[in-house]
């Protein structure tokens, strides 16, 4: 079967900016990378990750390139994950960041899933809207996903009274 993938890049202009790709179920999450960079015209030098996400686009596990875990608490990594294995008819998000630096963010919605056409090659892009920015569009928080309450310096604890701290100063 082939997944039809809907990948949006994540900006806030009026400017929709997307590109449709075609792709092998049992390809990889490396695939899929490789077709999001040359379809948007990045070099695919930098790191990047996949995140599985919901119907709200809140962000999920991570697929990374590369496992840096050093042996704590391994990751699934993009080259060993099929797409079958995260995208199917019942969870069809994905959100997609390249470069780490930039920020490049991306929602890749699976849209279709079609029989295979005799005489195409797979990836295929089918569709391109937009050009992409010369830099990654900068994230605009609203106010209330700040904290602004937060103050490190005023938490009203005067450090030299030791009286109202509950430890012994001279405790060696």
């Amino acid at each position: 079967m082939i997944y039809r993938f809907r990948v949006i890049l994540d900006n806030d202009t009026e400017d929709d900016i997307f590109r449709d790709i075609e792709i092998r179920e049992t390809d990889s999450l490396e695939d899929l990378h490789n077709s999001i960079t040359q379809s948007f015209g990045f070099d695919g030098l930098e790191m990047a990750s996949f995140y599985i996400s919901n119907e709200t686009w809140e962000q999920g596990e991570e697929i990374s390139m590369f496992d840096v875990s050093e042996g704590h608490n391994s990751v699934r990594t993009m080259s060993d994950t099929k797409l079958n294995n995260v995208a199917h008819e019942a969870q069809t998000k994905l959100i997609y960041v390249y470069d780490f630096l930039s920020m490049w963010t991306f929602f890749v919605e699976l849209a279709e899933i079609v029989d295979e056409s005799e005489g195409t090659d797979y990836p295929n892009l089918m569709f391109v809207h937009g050009q992409i920015p010369d830099t990654a569009p900068e994230k605009i928080f609203e106010a209330d996903d700040l904290n602004d309450d937060f103050d490190e310096f005023n938490d009203d604890i005067d450090v030299d009274d030791y009286e109202d701290l509950d430890f012994d100063e001279n405790w060696n």
